[in-house]
């Protein structure tokens, strides 16, 4: 897993984490590309280490958590990121559901449940393994669904002593008002454009700059859209091939992305159309022309689609219509 060393940005957040104290629920927010994930992991570890400032990387503590396998530290996750991350976990700390040996063939969930909520509420009033306290980790915090978060609500106000409560959320109103009232919120910014871009290049990457403003500025996603084919060049064609009905780049790509890329494309069609700058892509590579009013019912059905991405359209067939529907706007502009 990387850390603080292969992604420098996280370790003024992570001291800060670490040294000064704060409320025993925390909202991590923002920053899902910038190393959210890793930088909550490297917390959890910190706050366990037994030769801080931590992480040692040295103590058992450490080793246990490396290994998964610390009485301490529970992780809470829906089997979906468990899937994308390649999350294994020997104390079974996650929000696996699967059947013999772990395997099912049913569609991996992407909710955090109410039986393994309760099941952690348990554990953090159990007593502290190493006497370092006890870490609650969700990630992310808004795979759980109503009922398990009204689940957590009494353990967030009056936790079990030495019990910490970490929440990870792209966005913190994805969580209940009263979750939110009691929990300090802590966000995660990305680094700076030029450090994030000479971060890119290091790792390789061409096209750094264009694959930023596709990812929002945020390293780790940039790296993402290349690891998934998205290159600089492929990017920047994108806009013109929608506006012309071509959907064969998109074809292959999982409906939530595709979506997700179509949003963008509207996004900087409807900021040129007022009068503003792209944000996602260059200038120069959205096509003028296209009509705001219908660029705004372009936008609400991408929403609609995104909405129910879990819906079990035919992806090509969808991708298709949407970007028949976009032709047609830059058509009758």
């Amino acid at each position: 897993m990387l850390d603080e060393r292969d992604l420098p940005w996280l370790a003024e957040p992570l001291a800060q984490l670490r040294d000064h104290p704060r409320s025993h629920a925390l909202i991590l927010h923002g920053g899902a590309g910038s190393g959210q994930w890793e930088l909550a992991w490297r917390v959890a570890q910190a706050w366990l280490c037994e030769n801080g400032p931590g992480p040692c990387g040295e103590c058992p503590s450490c080793h246990l958590t490396v290994a998964h396998s610390h009485p301490d530290l529970k992780v809470l996750m829906p089997e979906a990121t468990q899937l994308a991350l390649g999350w294994s976990d020997a104390g079974d700390d996650g929000d696996s559901e699967g059947g013999e040996g772990g395997k099912s063939k049913r569609k991996p969930s992407r909710e955090i449940k109410i039986d393994a909520v309760r099941a952690a509420i348990d554990w953090a009033h159990t007593s502290s393994g190493r006497g370092r306290g006890k870490v609650l980790l969700f990630y992310p915090a808004d795979a759980m669904n109503v009922t398990s978060a009204n689940a957590l609500l009494k353990t967030l106000e009056e936790p079990a002593a030495g019990t910490r409560l970490l929440l990870c959320v792209d966005d913190p109103e994805r969580l209940l008002p009263t979750v939110r009232s009691r929990c300090q919120r802590v966000r995660l910014e990305p680094p700076d454009l030029a450090a994030a871009e000479a971060w890119l290049t290091r790792q390789g990457v061409a096209g750094a700059a264009a694959l930023l403003r596709a990812s929002g500025g945020e390293p780790l996603a940039a790296k993402a859209l290349l690891d998934e084919g998205l290159d600089a060049t492929v990017w920047g064609q994108l806009p013109a091939q929608v506006a012309q009905g071509d959907s064969r780049a998109l074809a292959a790509m999982p409906l939530p992305r595709a979506v997700r890329v179509l949003q963008q494309v509207c996004h900087d069609a409807m900021a040129q159309a007022a009068g503003g700058a792209p944000r996602f892509f260059m200038p120069g590579q959205v096509p003028l022309g296209a009509e705001i009013a219908g660029l705004a019912d372009w936008s609400r059905e991408l929403a609609r689609v995104a909405r129910h991405d879990e819906h079990p359209w035919n992806a090509p067939l969808r991708v298709e219509a949407l970007v028949a529907q976009a032709q047609r706007v830059w058509s009758a502009g």
